[in-house]
């Protein structure tokens, strides 16, 4: 049985990196409830937007996502509004998905779940 998402982590990708098959991407989606791929810029992304009551919620989200990001090497686009956070994932080396960005999908979701 594969390792879940969340216990994985990013590995470095250089320029020419392949990116994910739509089949590969499916099967990771699976264990994502509520992300989604979109096309955006040219490429692929991984989407998800967390709503919140407020302003505040989304900023204490986003404090605690920097450090697992910066752990990870691998860094989200956030667009943070009143009442939610979009979080957009793409491996930039590749020019689209990788399983880096399922994995940091994965722990963000993670956040959530293990203290609130």
């Amino acid at each position: 049985m594969a390792t879940p998402l969340a216990e994985r982590h990013c590995v470095a990708c250089e320029p020419g990196t392949p990116t994910l098959s739509r089949e590969d991407i499916d099967r990771h989606l699976q264990e994502l409830p509520g992300w989604s791929v979109v096309q955006a810029e040219g490429h692929l992304q991984l989407a998800r937007t967390y709503k919140f009551k407020g302003f505040v919620p989304g900023v204490e989200l986003v404090d605690r996502i920097a450090p697992i990001a910066e752990a990870e090497g691998h860094h989200p686009d956030l667009l943070l509004t009143y009442g939610a956070l979009r979080v957009n994932l793409w491996t930039h080396a590749a020019g689209g998905l990788t399983d880096n960005d399922f994995i940091l999908a994965a722990k963000i979701d993670q956040l959530l779940t293990t203290d609130g």
